[in-house]
This record gives C-alpha cells, structure tokens and sequence, in this order.
C-alpha cells in the first residue's frame, strides 16, 4: 500500500501524475529547491517532478535535478514511494505518485540549468523537515533521518 498525503478537496477531479523526487545531501544538509513564481510566498521542494512520456523514475530524475539545479545526480537506492495531492500554480487538481530516491551528487552543468525560478538551496535536514511544501517531501527526510547512523554519544 503507497502512502498519500493530502487531502483530496470534494468536487476536484486530481490527475494521476508519475512523478520522482530526490534526496542528496552534501556536508549534512540537503538538496531543496526554492521556487519564487513571483505570486504570494517562495516555497521548497525537494528536486524532482513528473515523467516525461516512457521514462523511468531514474531517467527523469536525472533530467530534472539538471533542469531545477543544475545538479548531475545518479540514483542510489529508492527509498520509498508516496503519493501528494496538491493544486498546482495554476490551480490545476494533481496527484503526484511516484518515488523518493537517495541520489549521489557527480558533478555540475550550470548550463543544464532551465527554469529560472528554482534556486538550489542547502537546508539542514531538520530546517527541510518543517520548510518543505508537500507533507510526502518531509515524511521521505524523516525516513532518510531515522536510517542515518547515530551519532556517537559522549
């Protein structure tokens, strides 16, 4: 059974969108993106988005942690998969289903880099935890906190 997130508003008809996500961390802090479309608050999400046509979850995040960040990323390891009901900028009814990958950091292609109003940011985990948009984005850094090594006690 897949997780959802969100509640579905009565009288909305929500489009079914394959969709991927990622988490990469770089010296304890994570991978957000800040998006600013220029009408009420900036938000944060986690990079990622729908598939395109026949790709898989692997190719399409790859393609859009360049187009949001900039960022080459390979997939690690498919931590989980949740589904998010949300209105989108344009009010439209979607809900996004789809994996949560842990992905490793290659390198990275500024020119790679297509829409203009996401910014890579770095949070602290605990900062992406309470600052990210969609419910199923901090439950996914919950998951990948609780499976991070202890830290020593002393």
């Amino acid at each position: 059974m897949k997780l959802q997130f969100g509640t579905a508003r009565p009288g909305l008809d929500y489009i079914h969108r394959p969709a991927v996500f990622g988490l990469a961390e770089r010296e304890g802090r994570l991978a957000c993106v800040r998006v600013d479309r220029g009408e009420g608050a900036p938000y944060f999400d986690l990079p990622g988005g729908a598939l395109d046509g026949e790709e898989t979850e692997q190719q399409a995040l790859v393609r859009e942690f360049a187009e949001e960040t900039g960022l080459i990323v390979e997939p690690v390891d498919r931590l989980t998969e949740a589904a998010q009901y949300f209105l989108k900028t344009d009010g439209t009814p979607v809900n996004n289903v789809g994996g949560v990958w842990i992905v490793h950091v290659t390198g990275a292609d500024p020119s790679a880099k297509q829409e203009a109003d996401h910014e890579l940011v770095w949070l602290d985990p605990l900062e992406a935890l309470f600052s990210l948009r969609h419910e199923a984005h901090s439950w996914a850094v919950a998951r990948w906190l609780r499976a991070q090594p202890a830290a020593p006690k002393g």
